[in-house]
């Protein structure tokens, strides 16, 4: 089931200076993706209580719902994917992050559990995470992917691998934080093109990766 609505200025370039010439509002759809899928469901107090877990094993066409009531942060369910494969591509949304999180993400690329990933982030990243923001561009760039900036909330992991595709769902940022969170995990290849469709649109703030060029899939 697709849905499909237009909406006018919600993501589309930069906001605009005096100095700045005009520039069309871009356009914008809103998508729904309807999944059927056999449903799990876990609670957990601490990122160690969630990797100790041994029956970890992710299905095509199964959705993990996971309610937390500790220090667990949405990367923490990517890691549980890659113990169990390594991605092709990978995109990663959050409202922000911390620096450590970034050296993660970089530890990933560099020893190849990740072959390629895009970042998206909030409109606030930038101004309130600056040392954040430049490692990110630095990393993004040295391996081949980019780091937008939009007017973001979302909190979504999708990734491709040789056994599965998948999507993660999260009230949780990146960074660890010590509240009640929920995450969906679905195994699910139209929901991740789904997702990545979405993202692949989405036009920065900073025009810095101007010559990034779509992953193919």
């Amino acid at each position: 089931m697709n849905l499909e609505f237009e909406l006018d200025g919600i993501f589309g370039d930069k906001p605009k200076t005096d100095a700045e010439p005009k520039k069309s509002t871009a356009k914008v759809r809103t998508r729904a993706h309807k999944t059927r899928e056999a449903q799990f469901f876990r609670r957990f107090k601490s990122e160690t209580e969630l990797e100790n877990m041994v029956d970890w094993d992710f299905e095509e066409g199964c959705a993990y719902h996971v309610i937390s009531g500790g220090d667990i942060d949405s990367l923490s369910f990517l890691k549980l994917v890659l113990r169990q494969q390594k991605l092709k591509y990978c995109i990663l949304s959050t409202w922000c992050m911390a620096l450590q999180d970034i050296e993660e993400i970089e530890r990933y690329l560099k020893i190849g559990r990740i072959k390629k990933l895009d970042c998206y982030v909030g409109e606030i990243f930038k101004g309130t995470y600056y040392n954040e923001w430049a490692q990110l561009c630095r990393v993004m760039d040295e391996y081949g992917g980019r780091a937008a900036i939009f007017r973001n909330h979302s909190k979504i992991l999708a990734g491709f691998g040789d056994k599965f595709d998948f999507v993660i769902e999260s009230s949780a940022n990146i960074n660890t934080n010590p509240r009640t969170e929920n995450t969906t995990i679905t195994v699910n290849s139209d929901l991740a093109r789904f997702y990545k469709d979405f993202f692949d649109d989405i036009i920065s703030f900073e025009r810095n990766f101007d010559d990034w060029e779509k992953t193919v899939i």
